[in-house]
């Protein structure tokens, strides 16, 4: 599409935007107000009206899937594009690692040019291993990732003053000389390094476009000024409402920094063109920005609240209802399940599977997380870079995999560079000389002779040959995109496999595929569906537990939560949760909302906490009868005002087996299925079921049906 063409779809305020020159603009961009379509017009723009060549914009994004959507859809609007003209197209560290291998003179800092990147995971093993080498004294191990963090921000001699007392600052040092005699890099080195580099070398685009830019950190706004010189022109996009990763350093006052840093012009997108009305308006309760957020949608269907009794229980319920959302037409991969923690995703992916309902759980599962797989990178790593002595230490010395020596020995052989004592330290040595034509997965199979270091007769044998295969197949399907050698797509590859991770068993959330997507609220940023479910809206999980500054991130995050709805938003809490430090009932957030706004769904009744129900319960019979009866009198009180509850009629139990003279009762129960009585007595009953496990039930609430 031509770009005057692609102008006059935009509203005035995003026009402006895209038409602005000035030497700075910040653009605070309102959520759902067509921020992507802005960045890639201003981007076609300058190309096409003002002959800005691509390789003279720098284009700094976040995800990197935020930096493909960008280049994909530069392609999509212009098939001769190359791929190397955008270069400077990517994540803050994917930009400053391109400039670190191919502009930057990285000699300087005593590394070269093959550089591996490292997680900071693997920085930790280093570091605890120099401790133990020099015999440092190092206290509070256990947050030794956050301590060096901190460590090595100092920069001023005199500050580095450990508060422990220990050798903390003498462990930074080390640990530096060590990243260095091994080449290589952490995350944050990728941006020290290049930072210090640009005071010397200068860049000089003619523009840098941000997007994202209220995630910036320090180190990224240093990034940002290195890379912009006198001529340099800065277009920024952001939203302070979405400010969720300040645990990672981001800062609520990065636009009021670049504003007045560089006197930057100040623009706005007001308008959402992504929700009903009634969501934004609910969202507007949790807006802690002043900036206007105005609608284009109508006001649509009220906001759900919905109570349930545990998240199993929300978990069937869900299975039903989008089975219903389903059959009218929708299509699944418009329906989204949120969650705060990552681990409350369990009960839906077991619920969801059971009851046929195809989902993609979005996860950050890199090769790291699959053992198999990281013994293998770590091998490659050794292989493409022989300094990497601490990698060549683990596969060695790995219990599961490879020649399983000790770690002793193998630290002895790697640092004299045995090769006769090890068959496997011999072929990453010899692999730079040997495999650096290869051009099938098989041959590199071959070479290293995996099968006989995964154990042919260990249980994981198949299910890790598998996994192996599928990284070698990715990696040279990678190697083949990228058109370079071997040896250099290898290289690029780690490096990409530890910016980004590489999720063999899961790929990353899309919506090519025709599924329900289960998220965290942070996973959820910068997507969008028409049926949105926020689960677990109770305190202690939304919000968690927090300090007052982290309170006001946890109201954000739930307005990012809420904005990615489009057309239907439902709202649940958990009257007896099943996660620890959880408060029963609904967190303040859900009276925070206008009751206008809301559609209860929940029960009409008081709360009913039946833990502490089941609690009393057991202390009564503890007691005695007449206690029990009290309580049995409030339950069936309770019972007789709870339109949601199912009183159990008495009922003949038949006995259909015996063990051991031992009768079993069967039960069925609407959504687990037949199940098998295993404790009961006048008020409570626990019961197996084959697929759910043991579940335990207050009889007047149960809706079990005996056999």
């Amino acid at each position: 599409m031509h770009y005057e063409e692609q102008l006059k779809r935009l509203n005035e305020y995003q026009k402006e935007a895209v038409l602005d020159e000035s030497n700075a603009c910040i653009v605070n961009a309102n959520v759902g107000s067509g921020k992507t379509t802005v960045l890639i017009s201003k981007i076609i723009y300058l190309h096409y009206a003002k002959n800005i060549s691509y390789k003279d914009m720098i284009v700094l994004t976040f995800t990197n899937k935020a930096a493909n959507e960008i280049k994909e859809r530069l392609i999509a609007s212009d098939d001769s594009i190359q791929l190397e003209e955008l270069e400077g197209f990517g994540t803050f560290h994917s930009v400053a690692l391109h400039l670190l291998k191919n502009v930057l003179s990285v000699e300087k800092i005593e590394y070269n040019k093959e550089f591996l990147v490292i997680e900071p995971e693997e920085e930790l093993d280093i570091a605890m291993q120099i401790t133990q080498e020099e015999k440092l004294k190092i206290k509070y191990k256990n947050r030794l990732i956050k301590r060096l963090e901190q460590a090595m921000s100092i920069e001023k001699e005199e500050e580095k003053v450990s508060p422990y007392d220990d050798d903390i600052f003498r462990l930074v040092e080390l640990l530096k000389e060590e990243k260095i005699k091994q080449n290589k890099m952490t995350f944050s080195d990728i941006l020290k390094n290049a930072n210090i580099l640009l005071d010397e070398y200068k860049i000089e685009p003619k523009w840098i476009i941000i997007d994202e830019v209220q995630d910036s950190d320090k180190l990224q706004l240093d990034f940002i000024d290195k890379l912009k010189s006198g001529g340099t022109k800065l277009f920024a996009v952001g939203d302070p409402n979405q400010v969720i990763y300040s645990w990672r350093g981001s800062s609520l006052n990065v636009v009021y920094t670049l504003k007045h840093k560089y006197d930057a012009k100040e623009l706005s997108l007001p308008i959402n063109y992504r929700s009903s009305s009634a969501i934004l308006e609910a969202a507007r309760c949790f807006q802690q920005s002043g900036s206007n957020l105005i609608g284009a949608r109508e006001s649509g269907n009220k906001i759900v609240v919905k109570n349930q009794y545990n998240s199993f229980n929300e978990a069937c319920y869900l299975a039903d209802k989008i089975k219903e959302i389903h059959k009218s037409g929708v299509s699944y991969k418009e329906i989204a399940v949120f969650y705060r923690l990552q681990n409350q995703s369990q009960v839906f992916e077991d619920v969801f599977l059971k009851n046929e309902i195809p989902f993609e759980v979005s996860m950050k599962k890199t090769i790291r997380d699959i053992p198999v797989l990281n013994w293998m990178i770590k091998l490659l790593r050794f292989s493409v870079n022989p300094n990497d002595f601490s990698s060549a230490i683990y596969v060695l010395s790995n219990k599961d995999y490879g020649e399983r020596m000790t770690e002793k020995a193998a630290r002895k052989i790697v640092k004299e560079q045995n090769i006769i004592k090890s068959e496997l330290l011999e072929k990453m040595h010899n692999f730079l000389n040997e495999c650096s034509n290869i051009t099938k997965s098989d041959e590199l199979y071959t070479y290293f002779e995996f099968d006989k270091y995964i154990r042919p007769t260990a249980a994981t044998y198949n299910e890790d040959k598998e996994s192996i295969c599928a990284l070698l197949g990715i990696i040279m399907e990678y190697v083949k995109e990228k058109q370079v050698p071997f040896l250099n797509g290898l290289r690029d590859f780690i490096n990409s496999s530890a910016l980004y991770g590489v999720n063999i068993l899961q790929k990353d959330i899309t919506n090519e595929t025709d599924s329900v997507k289960l998220m965290t609220l942070h996973a959820s940023k910068g997507l969008e569906f028409s049926y949105v479910f926020i689960t677990g809206v109770n305190y202690g999980l939304i919000p968690l537990h927090t300090r007052d500054m982290e309170e006001e991130e946890e109201q954000r995050l739930f307005f990012v939560g809420i904005t990615r709805a489009k057309d239907y938003l439902e709202l649940s809490y958990y009257t007896n949760p099943d996660y620890q430090r959880v408060a029963p009932g609904e967190s303040r957030y859900i009276y925070m909302i206008p009751e206008k706004l809301i559609q209860n769904d929940k029960v009409k009744s008081e709360n009913v906490n039946l833990q502490e129900l089941k609690k009393q319960i057991q202390e009564a019979k503890a007691h005695g009868k007449k206690e029990e009866a009290v309580v049995t009198e409030s339950i069936v009180k309770i019972v007789n005002r709870t339109e949601e509850a199912v009183v159990s009629k008495p009922a003949d139990i038949s006995v259909v087996e015996e063990i051991n003279h031992e009768p079993i009762k069967w039960v069925n129960h609407k959504k687990y299925g037949i199940g098998k009585v295993l404790n009961e007595d006048d008020m409570m009953v626990e019961v197996e079921f084959e697929n759910y496990g043991v579940k335990e039930f207050i009889k007047a609430f149960s809706e079990l049906e005996f056999l």
